[in-house]
C-alpha cells in the first residue's frame, strides 16, 4: 500500500496569527510536525503544502519536500486534496501542522484500519483520545467526538458531547486528533462537495463527510499530546516536552 503524508500549513490564524512558525525550544511548529511525521518512517513520502512561501522556505532549508498551493481553501483537507489529485497514491494521510508530537503507534493504529479484515470498506479514517480533565472536555478549542459501537464516528463538536443528563453512569469523553487518513476517490470527492451546514457552523471540515453520509472510522489511541491553537499551547508543549524528555 502506498501512503503519502501531506501535512496542510496555511500561515494566517485567527487565534494565533503564524502559529506553525512560533517557536517550541527552537523549533517552528511545522519544523516539529514535519520532523515527526517523517521520523515515524511509515510514508513513501512527507510533503508539505503551504500558501506562505515562509514556511516552504523553512521546510526547505532542512531538507524537507514543500510545495505552493495555488487555490484559496476553506479547510486543510480542501488544500492537500490540490496537490494529491497528481499523485498516485492509495491512502493520503492528513496530518495538521500543528500537530508538533505526532508518534509512529497511532498513525501505525490508523494505517491498519485500512489493512485489516474489512478494511478494503474503509474510506475515511481518523483518531481520537480520551479527555478526562473536565476543563479540556468544556474547551471549545478541543474537538469531541462521539463514537459507535462499531467505533465510527456520530458526530463533531466542540461543544460537550454527550450532555450528561443522567450523573449516575460514566460518560467518556473523545477528543479528536487533528490526523486523517482518506483513500484517493474519497479525497477527490470530499473537495468537488461544498461546504456543509454544520462543517460551517462548527467549522469541523470532517463534519463535510458525515452531512454526505460518509462513514469515518475511528481508532482510539492513548496518544497525548499537544496541539497548538494558542499562544498558552506553546508553554503546555514545553511542559510535555520536559514531562516526557523530548528534545
Amino acid at each position: 500500500m502506498k501512503v503519502i503524508a501531506l501535512i496542510p500549513a496555511r500561515l494566517g490564524a485567527t487565534r494565533f496569527p503564524a502559529k506553525l512558525l512560533a517557536q517550541i525550544r527552537g523549533k517552528s511548529v511545522i519544523r516539529r510536525t514535519w520532523e515527526s511525521v517523517l521520523k515515524t518512517g511509515l510514508f513513501n513520502e512527507v510533503i508539505v503544502v503551504s500558501d506562505s512561501d515562509e514556511i516552504i522556505a523553512e521546510i526547505e532549508q532542512y531538507g524537507g519536500k514543500a510545495v505552493k498551493s495555488r487555490g484559496i481553501f476553506e479547510s486543510g483537507t480542501d488544500r492537500i486534496a490540490e496537490v494529491a489529485a497528481d499523485i498516485d497514491a492509495d491512502v493520503f494521510v492528513n496530518v495538521q501542522g500543528d500537530e508538533p508530537f505526532v508518534q509512529k503507534d497511532p498513525l501505525s493504529l490508523l494505517l491498519q484500519l485500512f489493512t485489516r479484515s474489512g478494511g478494503e470498506n474503509v474510506q475515511v479514517a481518523s483518531l481520537v483520545q480520551q479527555l478526562k480533565d473536565h476543563e479540556l472536555v468544556a474547551d471549545p478549542n478541543y474537538v469531541k467526538v462521539a463514537l459507535s459501537h462499531s467505533q465510527n464516528a456520530l458526530f463533531f463538536s466542540r461543544s460537550i458531547i454527550p450532555y450528561a443528563r443522567n450523573k449516575e453512569i460514566d460518560i467518556y469523553y473523545y477528543e479528536h486528533i487533528g490526523v486523517y487518513a482518506f483513500r484517493k476517490k474519497a479525497l477527490m470527492e470530499f473537495t468537488a462537495w461544498p461546504i456543509t451546514p454544520l462543517e460551517a457552523a462548527e467549522k469541523i471540515e470532517c463534519l463535510r463527510f458525515l452531512e454526505y453520509d460518509v462513514p469515518i472510522k475511528m481508532a482510539v489511541t492513548t496518544y497525548m499530546g499537544v496541539e497548538i491553537d494558542t499562544p498558552e499551547d506553546i508553554i503546555r508543549a514545553e511542559r510535555l516536552m520536559d514531562e516526557k524528555g523530548w528534545e
